[in-house]
Parts: structure tokens; sequence; C-alpha cells
């Protein structure tokens, strides 16, 4: 197979709000992006445009004065980064190397070489890894089992039926209250006595007569058949003990997410749950010409807005770093933007003053 070789100023990869911010703004620096987003793949959780994609009533993106759809949003900021002049590529990036400059990226039949990388892969759903939760046959994934009321909750397999939200954050407090357009009934399972979503999810949850909820309780086992689907839980009182098989017909597992950084370790600094680590107020990295942007560096607020913001910051370090680079002239030597050459051997810089210093180590 015949390998192609790409080489750009500036790869984002990753399209959600951050990526298309920060390849707006990349482009309209004439930075010519390259956007790389993982192909949708329904068992590895990757959608292209990212977790608006699958968001329905976005009301608290500013310029939307009634709302709008999460896919709608998400196709004005392609649309935008497209008509700047940003090119996409639609590819699993299978390593990267960041060692030196330009960076490396490889697909299956591309290496790309990057001056910059924008990282801004976003994060996935976690799991809680028990008995019943895998994907069919294994489990009941798909099944009657899922990580995402906006995807599967308008199916007919949950319509009108008893459900089952795991968790107590915002998501699970967002899962549940828009499972309440479809299910009979929804029942919110956490392991706490009292919950860890926002004060203003926490009072829509509580106010919403379809919400029960089930408090110390964590989940053991998804039961059922393959032929029925979920039939119900097992659960366990956390303080008593106490086992019992609770009948439902779906379950929604609503823990938080898992920052998709998987492809950076050991190259990249990172916080212990993955997120990678940013310097004060920029978006760069530990690696000089390496930014993070988005969800993939943000465990704190986690939010669409917020999410372009840094999307915006890290187009604007990236620009401002490859300013700052020398620039090779026909000679062979490098300029630098204050104006210092470069010699060709490299071993002396000419300051604009005249004068010459040494650009080798210094030997200790």
């Amino acid at each position: 197979m015949v390998t192609e070789e790409i080489r750009r100023q500036v790869v984002i990869i990753g399209s959600g709000p951050a990526g298309l911010t920060a390849a707006i703004y990349s482009a309209r620096a004439n930075l010519n992006p390259l956007l790389i987003d993982a192909p949708a793949d329904t068992e590895k959780q990757t959608t292209p445009g990212g977790q608006l994609m699958i968001t329905t009533d976005v009301e608290n993106y500013p310029g939307f004065s009634e709302g709008i759809q999460g896919p709608e949003l998400m196709v004005e900021f392609r649309k935008q980064a497209e008509r700047f002049g940003t090119e996409f590529l639609e590819e699993w990036i299978n390593r990267v190397d960041l060692q030196s400059r330009p960076f490396t990226l490889y697909t299956d039949n591309k290496i790309i070489k990057a001056d910059t990388l924008i990282i801004a892969s976003g994060a996935s759903a976690k799991w809680l890894g028990v008995p019943g939760e895998a994907k069919t046959p294994e489990g009941f994934g798909g099944n009657g089992v899922s990580a995402c009321a906006t995807c599967d909750g308008p199916l007919p397999a949950f319509r009108n039926k008893h459900l089952v939200v795991v968790g107590g954050g915002d998501t699970a407090m967002e899962e549940a209250t828009f499972l309440t357009r479809y299910a009979k009934r929804v029942f919110v399972v956490h392991r706490r006595d009292k919950l860890r979503a926002s004060k203003i999810m926490q009072d829509k949850a509580f106010a919403n007569d379809k919400i029960e909820f089930i408090w110390n309780t964590g989940l053991m086992a998804i039961l059922g058949t393959q032929e029925q689907g979920v039939t119900g839980v097992h659960l366990q009182n956390l303080q008593t003990g106490e086992d019992v098989i609770f009948d439902c017909d779906g379950v929604f597992i609503a823990i938080g997410h898992k920052p998709n950084t998987d492809l950076f370790k050991g190259q990249i600094d990172m916080d212990a749950v993955g997120y990678l680590v940013t310097n004060g107020h920029s978006t760069a990295t530990n690696i000089p010409g390496v930014f993070a942007c988005g969800d993939v560096q943000d465990s704190v607020y986690r939010q669409a807005i917020t999410a372009a913001g840094t999307g915006c910051m890290s187009a604007i370090d990236a620009e401002r770093f490859l300013d700052h680079l020398p620039v090779e002239m026909p000679s062979g030597e490098e300029v630098t933007i204050e104006g210092e050459h470069i010699t060709v051997d490299r071993k002396l810089i000419i300051e604009p003053t005249g004068e010459v210093i040494s650009n080798e180590p210094v030997l200790e």
C-alpha cells in the first residue's frame, strides 16, 4: 500500500466545538489547517462533531435566544470552518511521535507532518464494568443498555418503559430528565445519599414527578436475555449490604466521561485521570508546539462555550508559536521575528545590532 505524506503548519485532532473553533481561527489566519477526526463508530463511541451531535436542546450557547439543536449547531461550526479553507480528514490515528518537530501522526495509509498540533479529541462516556453491561452478545449493550439517552431514549424499546439511570452528576440528571419525555418512569440509582450535580440540574430532576431516586445503592449487574433484552438489575444497598433484583426495561450509564488521551500517554503530561495538563492561562502543553483545548484538558467546566473559547486560544497560541520560529532564507540562513540572523552552519547568531554571539551549547 502506498503511504501518502502530508505536511501542514497546523493540524487539529477533533471536530467538536473546541476543534472547529481552532480551525476557524487558524484558517482565518491563513494557516491552512488540517482537521482530523475519527470516523463514526458506535462501539468506540466516536461521532464526528463531538458530544453535541448527540445532544438535543442547547439552550445556553450565546446567540440563540430560543435555543438550538446540538447537531444543527455543529453543522454551522463546520460550515464556518470550511468557508475559511479548513481541510478535513476522517481517519483513525494509530500513533503519534511528538519527540521532535515537525510532529508525526500515522494513520493506516498516511503520514502527517505537523509544525504545530492542536489536540481537541474530547472525552468519552465511562462504564461501570459490571456483568451485562458489555456490547451484545456478551452483554446487553445495544439491547437495553446505553450511555446516551439522547441517542437511544426515543427508540421504541424504551418508550413507556421503566428505565434506570446510574449516576449522580450533571450527566445523570440530564439523561434522566431527557428520558422522562419517553419513559413511563425513570429511577436514578446513586451510590451516595446526595447528588453531585449542579443545583439547577438537581432542582429540575427533583421537580420531575416521573423521576424517583434510589440512594446509597450500587448497580452490581444487569440482567436479561438476548431475546427480551434487559429485564432487571441487581442492586445492592451499600449501607446494609442488602441485595435486590429490581425490574426494569433499560439501563442508562451516566457516570461521567474519560478524556480521549490514550494516544498521547508517555509523551504529554497528564493528570491522574488522563486530562492533558496545560500551562497557566495558555493552552500550551509540556511539548513546545503542542496545544490542547476543550474537554480533553478541562475536567471542571466541560461546556460547549468553554470548549470553543479554549479552541480560539489554542489557535492563537499556535499562530504565535509559528510566528516566532526562524524563517529559512534562500541563502540557507534563518531569520527570527526579532530580526536575528542564524548562520548557515547554525553556529552563530547575528543580532539586529550587528553583535555576533555563539549558538553552540555551553559545555560545563
